[in-house]
């Protein structure tokens, strides 16, 4: 018999009470935490600590842990050739009034600031050598090798979903969805997760096993308001998109743009679903 973990109450974290959290953070390591840094997102919130460190922490209800657990930043600190911030450990611990875990990871501080937020409207005009030092990352990152499985909006990804999503966007239409290439991707690339004019890329508490394509197309998706930076975008990584996987990929994120919960004045909207109609013609003529 399988037990199924108690649902969580569904929170905000930008909206709610959050001190007594951060209390027990700065008692549970030792260190105080600078309230004036504090950054508070749905699913986490962060702070500077007085040892200039980075605490990021996260609230997760028992039935999103899944078999892998949600240690991301753990399991990505041994990578080599990915910038990152350094991990320095962790603190975890059960709620003790509701079916909740609250994770706190510990690493050093960035090197640059956040470029914005996870969708632009602005070209944060990067530079080539950023350019270079986030193909290179990404590279790298595809060719780690993990047991993990990627889990974007910590929903774990599958071929089922895959397919689901894109005969959302493409149910008229009879192409083999099958994904042919599974690689390890951050599975949250968006601009909130990125640094510059130093490049280095954080919060991997979802990354793993992932298809090919995924992090190039949530990216380019998170920046089809600034169409010289969505350009970019597949520029640099052509490769992914020129894919069979990739383009299946980019089907799956004008899923997530162009979904039932789109905001009508969304200026992705139009250039999602245009990409997307040209992208199934492709994959229709083989």
């Amino acid at each position: 018999m399988t037990l199924s973990a108690p649902l969580a109450r569904s929170v905000d974290l930008r909206v709610e009470p959050v001190e007594n959290v951060l209390d027990h953070v700065a008692r549970a390591l030792q260190a105080d935490l600078d309230r004036d840094t504090v950054v508070r997102k749905r699913r986490s919130i962060g702070a500077r600590t007085d040892r200039r460190t980075w605490v990021r922490i996260e609230r997760r209800g028992l039935d999103k842990i899944g078999v892998q657990g949600w240690n991301g930043t753990e399991c990505a600190a041994p990578m080599e050739g990915v910038a990152q911030p350094v991990w320095r450990g962790c603190v975890v611990w059960r709620d003790a009034d509701e079916p909740v875990m609250w994770r706190v990871d510990e690493t050093e501080l960035l090197l640059s600031p956040p470029i914005g937020n996870a969708v632009l409207s602005e070209d944060p005009k990067l530079k080539d050598k950023w350019w270079q030092a986030f193909n290179a990352s990404l590279d790298a990152l595809a060719d780690q090798d993990t047991r993990r499985v990627a889990t974007p909006d910590t929903v774990t990804i599958t071929q089922e979903l895959v397919t689901e999503a894109i005969r959302s966007v493409a149910h008229s239409h009879d192409f083999d969805t099958t994904i042919e290439s599974w690689v390890p991707a951050h599975a949250d690339l968006n601009w909130a997760n990125m640094t510059a004019p130093t490049f280095c890329l954080f919060d991997w508490e979802d990354w793993g096993n992932a298809p090919r394509g995924l992090d190039s197309a949530s990216l380019w998706g998170s920046s089809l308001a600034v169409p010289a930076l969505a350009d970019r975008v597949w520029q640099e990584r052509s490769g992914d998109f020129e894919s069979r996987d990739g383009k299946l990929m980019t089907l799956f994120v004008c899923s997530k743009i162009l979904g039932p919960d789109a905001h009508p004045e969304d200026p992705r909207l139009t250039p999602a679903r245009s990409v997307a109609e040209r992208v199934v013609s492709e994959l229709q003529a083989g």
